[in-house]
């Protein structure tokens, strides 16, 4: 597959998710946050970084970058599209996914290796996981609590559409643990920690966060 990562001004992390998604086994483009052109790609990453110094709030400029014109209409059309940290704040100021992230509950920045587990193996960017399963992923965030409405919450967790979930303590505050969720579709997945600096041995915590770029491979012979 040709999947897309976007660079806006402020992203750090675009380098390494196209890495991972060359780990992953598919082809990685870097799209321009200022372009109306996806260029044929088959799903799209949102980088983690702060795009646009996170102003006013962390991906409220960036939501309205020409690019994001474009991936809210493939999102519409079910393309997979993954919002990493700062992407995933990025789709929730474009409404692709409900919610918002809100400065930790410490008030100081989290680098650590966060365990997780995989509430939801349906989308395309989890399949390659059991159910279930535990693992350790980077997370590196002063603005990663999930909050939402206590009926949107409900919502997510009778529709299954909690992808992640933080174990043990957790690290910003997010409402019932939540690390990660998806649209209705499925197709839409924001992620706070980050799998893309957990693709190799000899850099991060393991191999556990690849499970993100290998599962697309079911979605390419679908």
């Amino acid at each position: 597959m040709k999947v897309g990562v976007v660079t806006f001004p402020g992203s750090l992390d675009d380098v390494d998710a196209r890495r991972a998604v060359t780990f992953g086994g598919h082809e990685a483009v870097a799209l321009w946050h200022g372009d109306h052109d996806l260029q044929g790609v088959d799903a799209v990453v949102l980088p983690g970084g702060f795009s646009y110094g996170d102003y006013l709030r962390c991906g409220a400029i960036s939501r309205f970058s020409p690019v994001m014109t474009e991936v809210i209409e493939a999102a519409g059309r079910g393309m997979p599209v993954l919002g990493i940290c700062n992407g995933f704040q990025i789709l929730c100021e474009s409404h692709l996914l409900p919610g918002a992230l809100i400065r930790n509950d410490h008030r100081k920045f989290n680098c650590v290796d966060q365990r997780l587990r995989i509430e939801n193996t349906s989308t395309p960017w989890t399949s390659a996981y059991e159910q279930g399963a535990e693992v350790t992923i980077v997370l590196k965030n002063g603005e990663g609590g999930f909050v939402a409405s206590e009926d949107v919450l409900d919502q997510l967790e009778g529709e299954g559409r909690v992808v992640a979930r933080y174990l043990g303590d957790n690290p910003n505050g997010s409402l019932r643990d939540i690390a990660g969720i998806s649209n209705e579709r499925g197709n839409v997945v924001g992620l706070m920690p980050h799998p893309e600096h957990a693709v190799e041995d000899l850099c991060g915590p393991g191999t556990d966060g690849l499970g993100f770029f290998t599962s697309l491979a079911a979605v390419a012979f679908a």
